[in-house]
């Protein structure tokens, strides 16, 4: 069956159960599909014979649904965009995508009301199997964002594979929705909600930022499925209310996008005796997940936690310099191999062969990981470059880095990542400025950097702590020397 026509069966099955729940906004499933219907008849109107993307701009209103539906069921690839990314930085991004057309949640309401006449679109029009379904933006090393195209049949592997191992039952689930959807960590609770009939409840960046709203919020919510970043359940597990009390039909978190402490497990295991803990792993590249394993109270004992078993059909390698697999347990580049795995960037034929080749014949990315397998299970070791997962987000410290430097005054830069238990809690930039400051206005210099990149750059992606030299080391092959800042980071936070 066709992942719309998955979808769209909810429309008649549950017409009534509430398919999005967001800032106290619920839409129905009826709503959804007559909405994401007609919205589709609309753009194959609009854009005959036009396939291009469509970007999608909001932030966790219904209307993004309507919106991603409505895309597809055209024939067009959505790009999600949230508002909190800079404008400048996304009007990059809908001019890489070339996108045909520029949707947010007051056109998509002038285009398909609610309660309107309903015009089904043709079937015809909908993507197929080799199509690009969606396309996500991630960092890029160059100070250019990237855009990742995953195609409809990337999108069905990474749903059947979750559907049939979380055995997640239909019309029941209520799926939190924390990441904002142009992160592809919402692909999972948005797919696994659309495809079973469940209802996704989504909470906004302004709940998120004030912790009795977000547990007000959560209290009321009815979430039975976790999705989110193990650093934002660790935020959570502060408030000793946020146990089964709060939540009493919580039955599974489901974690991925960065690192599981093993203290986070055990902490709720403790809060919520009955639900299981899984973890996964995987790039965006990758269709959101390859890897899962469900941690049990014994295992959560074991530091660092393994990332999980390769999901079916799916190949799992270390590699080594020689493009050799390297020998059980040692470690290795993670390679992925199988039908999740991306087509590659968009428009970027350069940035694509670098990164995706064929493995035995099967199309297969170089994630940039550094693993190890020991009896099946994946354990991932850390980045063997200058990218970083910070509370989830995917950062190319050289693209921070490029924007930095392109600020007037500023005559170079690095960026660090500040860890934490090998977990990256905040940016540090280590800054030479054309004219360094005197110790009293090194605050003002370092709130004046962070506005200007403010302009360009997504709030996860502004340093925290800028630290100001007269030049920065040098390696004898004139290079920043990165091991010296580090262990200078390391000695001012002794």
């Amino acid at each position: 069956m066709h992942l719309l026509d998955q979808i769209d069966e909810w429309g008649r099955k549950a017409p009534d159960r509430p398919a999005h729940i967001s800032s106290g906004r619920s839409m129905s499933w009826s709503e959804l599909v007559n909405r994401s219907d007609l919205l589709a008849s609309k753009l194959a109107a609009l854009l005959p014979g036009n396939r291009a993307p469509i970007a999608v701009v909001g932030h966790k209103e219904p209307e993004m649904l309507v919106g991603f539906l409505g895309c597809v069921k055209s024939g067009h690839p959505y790009v999600p965009i949230d508002v909190s990314i800079p404008p400048e930085r996304r009007e990059r991004i809908i001019t890489i995508a070339a996108a045909a057309l520029v949707l947010d949640a007051a056109k998509i309401t002038e285009l398909a009301p609610a309660g309107a006449t309903v015009v089904r679109p043709d079937p015809a029009l909908r993507v197929g199997d080799a199509d690009p379904y969606y396309i996500i933006f991630t960092s890029g090393s160059t100070g250019e964002p990237k855009g990742v195209v995953i195609t409809l049949a990337c999108l069905q592997s990474f749903v059947d594979w979750t559907l049939d191992e979380q055995k997640i039952a239909e019309a029941g689930e209520v799926f939190l929705n924390q990441a904002p959807f142009s992160f592809d960590l919402s692909v999972m609770d948005l797919y696994a909600s659309l495809t079973t009939g469940g209802t996704l409840f989504s909470i906004t960046r302004d709940e998120i930022g004030n912790l009795r709203k977000l547990f007000a919020a959560l209290a009321v919510s009815g979430i039975t499925f976790w999705v989110s970043t193990p650093s934002f359940a660790q935020m959570c597990l502060v408030e000793k209310r946020f146990s089964t009390g709060m939540m009493p039909a919580m039955r599974t978190f489901w974690f991925c996008g960065e690192t599981l402490p093993a203290d986070v497990a055990a902490g709720l295991f403790d809060r919520f005796p009955l639900a299981q803990v899984w973890n996964t792993y995987g790039p965006t590249e990758a269709t959101v997940a390859t890897t899962s394993v469900l941690i049990d109270p014994v295992l959560a004992r074991q530091s660092p936690l393994p990332v999980g078993y390769a999901k079916p059909g799916t190949a799992v390698v270390c590699l080594g310099e020689d493009e050799k697999c390297v020998p059980k347990g040692e470690r290795g580049e993670i390679v992925i191999a199988g039908p999740n795995v991306s087509p590659g960037y968009l428009a970027r034929p350069d940035l694509t062969a670098n990164a995706f080749f064929k493995l035995d014949g099967v199309n297969a990315y170089r994630t940039g990981d550094w693993g190890r397998i020991k009896n099946g299970l994946v354990f991932f070791e850390g980045r063997m470059d200058a990218q970083i997962k910070l509370h989830g987000y995917r950062i190319e410290l050289g693209d921070v880095e490029a924007n930095l430097r392109a600020i007037r005054g500023v005559y170079d830069a690095v960026i660090l990542a500040d860890m934490k238990n090998q977990i990256a809690t905040s940016l540090v930039a280590f800054v030479a400025l054309a004219e360094k400051p005197a110790g009293d206005q090194e605050f003002n210099a370092a709130l004046a950097l962070k506005e200007e990149l403010a302009k360009k750059l997504p709030s996860y992606m502004i340093p925290r702590t800028f630290v100001f030299l007269e030049s920065l080391p040098m390696t004898p092959n004139g290079k920043a020397d990165r091991r010296k800042l580090a262990e200078f980071l390391q000695r001012e936070r002794a």
